[in-house]
C-alpha cells in the first residue's frame, strides 16, 4: 500500500500540515511548528529523508482569535466528504458543535477541505502507516475536539466537581479505549501521591476544566510527535548516502498588537533557529574565504541575536523566573511582573519598560528582538506554564485499548506537572545547507 521514497517524501507535506497548520490573521495557511528537512542524496540520486520538528503551537488546539482557525485537520473531518471518517470519530459535519475548534473562523477563502482531506488521506496511506494506525490518528482526532464540550458542575454546599452529564464523556471513552466511568472519575477526584501514599484530591469545576484541556492538548500534540517519529521510519533506509539538501521552514516571527506567551515561545524559536542558522551558514561561508586566500576579518553573525536569547533561556532569565514563581503557591501575575523587572530592567538593552500609546493593548515588558521590539502582556502566565497533566487520567491512557493513546503514555508524567517552557525543546545538530 506504501509509496515509493519520492512519494513519502512528498506524502509528508499534506499530513504535517494537516495536522501542524492553520489560518493566523495574516496567513491562510500558516506553519505553527517549525521543522527542518533533510534529503540524501547518492550519486545523484535519492538515498533517504528525515524531518525535525519545533515547539508545535498546541494552544491552538483549545484556543484561536476571531480572525484565525484551528488547525485544518478538524475542519477536513468535519466536511463529511469522507462518512466514513465521521463516523468512526462521533463527530457532526457541523464545526460549531464544536466550541473548542470553532472560537473563529470555521471556513478559509484559499482552501478546500475537501480536497485537502483527500490528500490527507491518501498522504497516510502512502506513508505506510497500517489501517489500524490509520483509524487510530481519526479516532483521537476526534476524541481531542470532543474533550471541549465535557460539562461539570459544582455539587450542592461544595466547591467539589461533579460531571454535568455523561454522553460526551461515553464518546470519549470510546474513541480513546477507556472505561468513561473510570475516566470523569479520575478527573473529578484524581489520586496524587503525598509523601509516600497516594491521597485523593477534590478538585472544583475551574481545575477539571483546566486538566480537561490540558489533556486534550497532550494528546494532540504527542500524537502528531508520534507520526514525525513514524514518518521518520518510513522514509529512512539503508542506503548509503553522499551528502544532503537541508531545508530549514522556521517559525514566523510574530508580533500582534496583543502578545502572550504563545508569541514568546514562537518569537524565541525564531530566534534560536535564525541564530543556527546564521552561524552555520556564514562560518562555513568565512572558513571558505580564508582556503580561498581572502583577506577576510571574522565576523560571528550569530552574535547580534545572543542578548535576547540570554535573557530568555539563561538562569534567572525569563522562563528561569516563570519556572521559579509556578512553585510558590501565593505568586502571581504581579509578583512575577516583578522579580522580571528587578532582575532586568536597566542590566539589559534586550528588556524594556513598555511605552504608553493611545489605544494601544496593555503590556507589562518589551523584549528587543533581532527583528523588532515586542510588547509583551503576563496575564495568566503562572497558569499556562503549569497546564497540569492528571496522572490519574494518563495512567488509563496507558491502559487504553487504543494502540496508539496507550504508546502515547507508557507513564504518567513525573508529579503531574508538565510545563509550556519544559516543553521547548530546540534540536541542534551541525548542518551543512546546499543551494
Amino acid at each position: 500500500m506504501q509509496g515509493s521514497l519520492e512519494d513519502q517524501i512528498i506524502a509528508a507535506n499534506p499530513l504535517l500540515e494537516a495536522y501542524g497548520n492553520a489560518k493566523t490573521v495574516r496567513n491562510d495557511n500558516s506553519s505553527r511548528f517549525g521543522k527542518f528537512i533533510r534529503i540524501h542524496f547518492q550519486a545523484g540520486k535519492l538515498a533517504k529523508a528525515d524531518i525535525e520538528t519545533y515547539l508545535l503551537e498546541k494552544s491552538r488546539v483549545s484556543f484561536q482569535l476571531p480572525d484565525e482557525r484551528g488547525y485544518h485537520i478538524f475542519f477536513q473531518m468535519m466536511t463529511g466528504h469522507k462518512p466514513d471518517i465521521v463516523e468512526m470519530s462521533l463527530i457532526t459535519t457541523n464545526p460549531y458543535d464544536f466550541p473548542m475548534c470553532s472560537q473563529g473562523q470555521i471556513a478559509v477563502a484559499s482552501i478546500n477541505d475537501k480536497e485537502e482531506l483527500d490528500a490527507t488521506d491518501d498522504a497516510i496511506t502512502i506513508l505506510g502507516f497500517t489501517n489500524d494506525e490509520k483509524i487510530g490518528i481519526y479516532k483521537l482526532t476526534g476524541a481531542v475536539v470532543h474533550h471541549g464540550n465535557l460539562k461539570f458542575k459544582q455539587k450542592q454546599r461544595e466547591e467539589q466537581a461533579e460531571p454535568d452529564g455523561t454522553e460526551v464523556a461515553d464518546k470519549i471513552g470510546y474513541l480513546l479505549g477507556l472505561n468513561s466511568a473510570e475516566m470523569l472519575k479520575a478527573l473529578c477526584y484524581p489520586r496524587v501521591k503525598v509523601g509516600n501514599e497516594y491521597v485523593t484530591k477534590g478538585q472544583t469545576v475551574p481545575q477539571v476544566n483546566n486538566s480537561v484541556m490540558a489533556l486534550a492538548k497532550s494528546i494532540y500534540e504527542r500524537m502528531f510527535l508520534w507520526m514525525v517519529i513514524r514518518i521518520n521510519e518510513m522514509l529512512d533506509t539503508k542506503n548509503p548516502r553522499q551528502f544532503y539538501i537541508g531545508v530549514l521552514d522556521i517559525a514566523g516571527f510574530e508580533i500582534f498588537d496583543y502578545n502572550s506567551m504563545e508569541q514568546l515561545c514562537i518569537n524565541f524559536t525564531n530566534e534560536k533557529l535564525q541564530q543556527f542558522f546564521n552561524h552555520t551558514m556564514f562560518v562555513l561561508e568565512q572558513e571558505e574565504y580564508k582556503k580561498e586566500g581572502i583577506v577576510w576579518a571574522f565576523i560571528d553573525f550569530g552574535m547580534d541575536l545572543a542578548a535576547c536569547i540570554e535573557l530568555i533561556e539563561k538562569p534567572l532569565g525569563i522562563f528561569s523566573i516563570l519556572e521559579e514563581e509556578c512553585m510558590f503557591p501565593k505568586s502571581s501575575d504581579t509578583t512575577f511582573k516583578d522579580k522580571l523587572y528587578s532582575q532586568h530592567l536597566g542590566k539589559t538593552q534586550a528588556f524594556e519598560k513598555p511605552k504608553p500609546a493611545k489605544g494601544k493593548a496593555e503590556a507589562h515588558f518589551s523584549l528587543v528582538h533581532y527583528a523588532g521590539t515586542v510588547d509583551y502582556n503576563i496575564t495568566g502566565w503562572l497558569e499556562k506554564n503549569k497546564d497540569p497533566l492528571n496522572d490519574s487520567v494518563c495512567q488509563l491512557y496507558g491502559k487504553s485499548g487504543v494502540k496508539i493513546l496507550a504508546a502515547l503514555y507508557p507513564a504518567a508524567p513525573p508529579e503531574g506537572k508538565t510545563s509550556i517552557t519544559s516543553h521547548f525543546f530546540i534540536n541542534y545538530a551541525l548542518v551543512t545547507f546546499f543551494f
